[in-house]
């Protein structure tokens, strides 16, 4: 069977692999239906994702089918339909006995430290599965991003008085959105780029947006000038960008939080004073865990979340290395683009 490859940053092939084995003792075998391509596939792509390795399969937001399953897995039978939990962890080491799972000490994400989605059949531990009888392959396929956005909000825990300010509108800043808005918290969001303000604005419901100038002094003035004086109660940078990951603490208010959810290979720095005197609380966010897989699914079921406005592209796995350059430049205002493997 035919699967995509990166061979090498910028280097994508066709190759042709085995069918896989009948499933072993607690998995499953599935059929990848779409794979929503996201910033780490970019990244991979550009050689910029520090945990990436070469050769790889892509594709880690997965909707898929099952068709076969394993001795003693019974959360899953032939015929469901799934999103996929693609942090594959060894259920051994201390942070997985202490329930973070999202960080394994010997964490392999698909995708990008083994190979992930972007063939027609692959096998995966059932445990990783998450059924819903309702949603679409499409839909399925985004709950990953929206793990990413939900599980970055549970780490600051923002309250329904506190202002969430949001730094990057793209599919993982507007993830932070979807969650900061279903806390109750007021959202404020900044981006270089308008279209994707626009966006946020029109189809998210946004109503406090900024265009950053690209400078802290200019944009921390925009923002406190939203806010009637007040710095965030919740900073999240979803960027990736050294440059804004080293700022963001300048919008950070007096006994903050502040978010990083992106990811950079760059080394990163503040001035400590001004982090101790507003006594603000740095957090790392990385992957998500079961449960918000779980309840993720439940509010798309229940329409509490609309994932209408976030496919903006599509296409089928034989013109996914003709088009995943032109998803790269920003005037083709993707969001969300998603290939249909079958």
């Amino acid at each position: 069977m035919k699967a995509v490859q990166l061979a090498e940053p910028k280097q994508f092939r066709v190759i042709d692999i085995p069918e896989p084995p009948a499933p072993g003792p607690g998995d499953a075998v599935v059929r990848v239906a779409r794979v929503g391509v996201c910033g780490t596939d970019y990244s991979g792509y550009l050689g910029k994702m520090p945990f990436f390795s070469y050769p790889r399969i892509p594709g880690h937001e997965l909707g898929v089918e099952v068709v076969a399953t394993g001795d003693g897995v019974t959360n899953v039978k032939v015929g469901d339909r799934a999103a996929v939990e693609p942090y594959i962890n060894c259920q051994r080491c201390y942070s997985c006995a202490r329930g973070h799972s999202n960080c394994c000490e010997n964490h392999q994400t698909l995708g990008v430290h083994v190979d992930g989605g972007l063939r027609p059949l692959f096998t995966v531990p059932a445990r990783k599965l998450h059924v819903s009888k309702k949603l679409s392959y499409e839909q399925l396929a985004l709950v990953e991003t929206l793990g990413i956005g939900l599980h970055a909000i549970n780490r600051a825990a923002p309250r329904a008085d506190e202002t969430v300010f949001v730094i990057g509108a793209g599919p993982i800043g507007l993830s932070v959105i979807e969650f900061a808005k279903l806390a109750g918290a007021r959202v404020v969001v900044m981006d270089l780029n308008e279209q994707r303000l626009a966006f946020a604005r029109d189809k998210m419901g946004v109503t406090d947006t900024i265009l950053s100038k690209g400078d802290f002094d200019a944009d921390v003035k925009a923002f406190t000038e939203l806010t009637g004086g007040k710095l965030g109660n919740v900073v999240v940078d979803a960027t990736g960008s050294a440059k804004s990951m080293n700022g963001a603490y300048h919008f950070v208010g007096f006994a903050g939080r502040l978010v990083w959810v992106g990811i950079t290979q760059d080394g990163l720095q503040f001035t400590q004073p001004l982090m101790h005197r507003r006594e603000m609380t740095f957090l790392a966010s990385r992957n998500a865990l079961p449960h918000e897989f779980v309840r993720i699914i439940r509010l798309i079921e229940g329409g509490m979340l609309d994932t209408q406005p976030w496919i903006t592209h599509r296409a089928p796995m034989d013109a996914l290395i003709g088009e995943f350059t032109n998803w790269l430049k920003p005037e083709t205002g993707v969001v969300k683009a998603m290939v249909e493997v079958s």
